[in-house]
């Protein structure tokens, strides 16, 4: 994520811990200025609300899945790469991004009808868009079968932002493990071809490892 300068830093991420392992309706500014040994009209001063706390973390998280997005497309142009380059990147960030990611997973319906969540509601919607493009693509080409595009883009975005609910890292499976079950059963069911699908599902193959070494490089920056 997007990391603000100085002890504003401190007190977002501190927020973003508390609303993944609470929820936003559990998390109090009181709690969070106790822990930093700070008063909560220090908190006050730089966010104003907690809704606007929660405001800036939906607007970064998705401003961060959008960039890595884009520089995945910059990497891979076919539409069955992209899909599956989604699915890896929605796993990984389980991993790499885990507080910002179960935060804003878990609280995508909070101020939903918000004004001022007209950013993040046009930062989701370009991510739907992207998605849905590909698809069609795929379909117009031939690579995929028709189907209901807008069904398969909501298929796909639910069924990996409800990973946080039962993934935990450091278990059993790696993201990419994950990510190669995901790809293997949507791909598997768009593909007009499915001999290629195996390299496009692999967990140590050209895909994930694209993925990977993109968000590397975006946290080395």
């Amino acid at each position: 994520m997007a990391r603000p300068a100085g002890r504003r830093t401190e007190i977002l991420e501190t927020f973003i811990r508390h609303v993944a392992e609470q929820g936003y309706e559990r998390t109090n500014l009181g709690d969070i200025a106790k822990e930093l040994d700070m008063s909560k009209g220090t908190i006050v001063h730089h966010f104003g609300t907690k809704a606007q706390m929660l405001r800036e973390l939906e607007e970064n998280y998705m401003k961060h899945e959008l960039d890595a997005v884009r520089s995945l497309w910059a990497q891979l142009d076919k539409p069955q790469e992209r899909i599956a380059a989604i699915v890896f990147a929605s796993t990984l960030l389980q991993v790499v991004a885990r507080d910002a990611t179960v935060a804003s997973q878990r609280e995508v319906v909070q101020l939903s009808d918000d004004p001022a969540m007209q950013e993040v509601r046009k930062l989701r919607r370009e991510l739907q868009r992207m998605t849905e493009d590909e698809l069609r693509r795929g379909i117009e080409e031939g690579t995929f079968r028709p189907v209901d595009v807008e069904v398969v883009t909501l298929q796909l975005w639910g069924s990996v932002q409800w990973m946080f609910v039962w993934f935990q890292p450091g278990r059993r499976h790696t993201p990419e493990e994950i990510g190669s079950t995901f790809v293997d059963i949507l791909l598997g069911g768009l593909l007009v071809d499915r001999f290629g699908l195996a390299p496009l599902a692999d967990p140590n193959g050209e895909i994930a490892t694209v993925v990977r070494e993109t968000f590397e490089a975006h946290a080395a920056q």
